[in-house]
């Protein structure tokens, strides 16, 4: 009888959170672009002062039939590939963190993302081409991106441009996509498609690192793109007994991937594995409606101060920055590592600096607490602080000069501010 009656309060909080999950999610779509189609499709204008990023894609998707469409949210059958040539609009004339999508198709690159060039192609050309733009970048550094939920083709591709651009940092792009349907009604979907790509993944990491002329290689995750991820990473470490020495760096921004998953993971991964960073936020609502329909705590939305995280991330030499609080223009809070233009910044330059998110020198928290305890003095509250100041790192040197910027401006604030 008392499994009974919990197994029917389970149900009814079952509905109810699945339809808040897809109340709260259609916020997002609110501030998404509108499904243009042909968004990708190439411009011949250009712009005085416009920017450019050349990409590789591999990608599950289906090809799609209509030309302006190049790949849909279906899976396809194999690993597919593509190059395209991103204009960026002149810095007078946007935003950083922001894409600014066309109204309407063909976009004008004085004020819009769109595309110079857009070719699918074989891996026999994927490869040169790879081979070719590697050799070209000092260090010979390679990003590889893997985009997380909702996210339609063009999405992951102008997404992936922003970061790349706003990063600042000498990188062969490299975007892997896998098939997403774009819509928040189709979280099953996408997470069984994420999950069906991770043999496509590994593959193709093993191929940009077998790569002769490549440096070393960094992973950039978001959201439920980290399990894929984390997925090919411990594939690869169990096949091949490690994983490839020039996967350096593997970032997991607001990862929607269970804690207890994410340990088995990093242990099977064994103790060569790459230097891992945790971007995860408290005020990450995506991830609170994530861990109602999971009922487990999601690993992008820890607090990574309290026990057993704290001594657990410690001692497996995992970084973490917390940006709680951190605010910007996305209403979810789930996407602060592309939006917030000082968070990209940062990462774009410890990876061109060569250095750890850890480096003992200087602690990358205490730039970011520079910039928004900044804003918090501006904003000339007490509240505004406690908001915007709480970003940590897990090490030493941050930790206690974050306690330190805590404690002097949150004199300076109550020095200036009534009670």
């Amino acid at each position: 009888m008392k499994m009974t009656e919990t197994a029917s309060r389970s149900d009814g909080r079952g509905i109810g959170v699945r339809r808040l999950a897809c109340g709260a999610l259609l916020l997002s779509v609110l501030s998404a672009c509108a499904d243009l189609r042909g968004a990708l499709v190439p411009v011949a204008a250009t712009a005085p002062g416009a920017s450019k990023v050349d990409m590789l894609v591999a990608t599950t998707r289906m090809r799609a039939n209509a030309a302006d469409e190049f790949f849909t949210g279906d899976r396809g059958p194999q690993v597919s590939f593509a190059q395209f040539t991103v204009s960026i609009p002149p810095e007078a004339n946007r935003k950083e963190g922001e894409v600014q999508w066309p109204r309407s198709v063909p976009g004008n690159p004085a004020t819009d993302f769109v595309t110079f060039k857009a070719d699918v192609i074989d891996r026999a050309q994927a490869k040169a081409w790879f081979h070719r733009t590697v050799r070209q970048v000092p260090q010979r550094r390679v990003l590889v991106f893997i985009h997380g939920f909702n996210n339609r083709f063009d999405d992951a591709v102008f997404r992936f441009a922003q970061i790349v651009h706003d990063a600042g940092t000498p990188v062969v792009p490299v975007l892997f996509t896998w098939p997403s349907r774009g819509s928040v009604l189709a979280y099953g979907y996408d997470r069984e498609s994420n999950t069906y790509s991770r043999n496509a993944l590994e593959s193709t990491l093993k191929t940009l690192a077998s790569d002769p002329a490549v440096g070393e290689i960094s992973i950039l995750a978001h959201s439920m793109g980290n399990l894929v991820t984390l997925e090919a990473l411990r594939q690869m470490a169990i096949r091949d007994g490690r994983i490839a020495p020039k996967i350096r760096n593997v970032l997991l921004a607001a990862p929607d991937v269970d804690v207890d998953l994410f340990r088995e993971a990093i242990l099977d991964m064994g103790k060569s594995r790459p230097g891992f960073t945790l971007f995860v936020s408290q005020d990450d609502r995506a991830l609170a409606i994530s861990r109602r329909i999971w009922g487990d705590v999601r690993l992008g939305a820890i607090d990574p101060e309290q026990e057993p995280y704290r001594s657990n991330l410690e001692s497996a030499g995992i970084t973490v920055l917390n940006l709680s609080g951190l605010r910007t223009g996305d209403p979810l809070n789930h996407s602060k590592f592309a939006q917030s233009p000082e968070v990209v910044r940062i990462i774009g330059r410890e990876l061109a600096e060569g250095q750890t998110l850890t480096d003992s020198r200087v602690g990358v928290g205490d730039r970011i607490i520079q910039v928004t305890a900044g804003a918090a003095v501006a904003v000339g509250t007490a509240a505004g602080l406690a908001v915007s100041a709480p970003v940590a790192v897990i090490d030493p040197h941050t930790r206690e000069n974050l306690k330190g910027h805590v404690e002097n401006l949150g004199q300076a604030v109550s020095g200036t501010v009534s009670p």
